[in-house]
């Protein structure tokens, strides 16, 4: 079981900084897991367990043009988060990917990378097609108006400085850091710059 698994509480933070690096691809760039897992019956994040999972959250390095992995029956939402532009092919249609727009496709479809402007790193959704629907969404955030985390969601700090407030207690992020979101005590955030709210839900 991967160590980012056994924190999947409310208000757990995920050090991406502290996830070990894999290669992914024929040497394309490597990535770091975040959290894998399941949806128990009531929409509670639940750890994996070897690989029987339905959702997974990654950030990985595109360094070089190449084929991505294909994920046959699962959804994909890939989302640049630093470097300029991602250009992907899938299945023969071309689709520019600019930083901060999500972009959602079939895990299975014939997909390659191209860098137009240089190395990219994307934040990785992947869903098990039927049984999760998988969403993320930039927002801007704000000292004036905090960002609240609810259940089945992961906030992911990708730009700026924010600390995440939760009974009573507040505790400083770092860049690229993951909050577990829940129903009862939710995780609020406070801070100035960018943040990727991933949503997870029983279809």
């Amino acid at each position: 079981m991967s160590p980012t698994n056994t924190s999947l509480v409310t208000g757990a933070i995920i050090s991406l900084a502290t996830a070990p690096k894999k290669p992914w691809g024929q040497g394309q760039g490597q990535v770091r897991d975040i959290a894998t897992g399941r949806l128990d019956a009531d929409g509670t994040l639940v750890p994996y367990t070897s690989n029987d999972w339905d959702w997974r959250l990654s950030v990985a390095s595109i360094e070089k043009a190449g084929d991505f992995t294909p994920y046959d029956g699962f959804d994909r939402t890939l989302t640049v988060i630093a470097g300029e532009l991602l250009e992907l092919s899938i299945d023969g249609t071309k689709q520019a990917v600019e930083l901060y727009r999500p972009l959602k496709f079939h895990g299975g479809s014939a997909t390659s990378a191209a860098l137009p402007t240089g190395e990219v790193l994307a934040l990785n959704l992947i869903t098990r097609t039927g049984a999760v629907r998988g969403n993320v969404r930039i927002v801007e955030l704000s000292k004036k108006r905090e960002q609240h985390l609810f259940g089945s969601q992961f906030g992911v700090l990708l730009q700026g400085k924010a600390a995440a407030l939760q009974a009573g207690s507040e505790r400083a992020l770092e860049l690229r850091d993951t909050v577990i979101g829940g129903e009862e005590d939710s995780p609020r955030i406070s801070g100035r710059g960018f943040m990727a709210v991933v949503s997870l839900d029983l279809p």
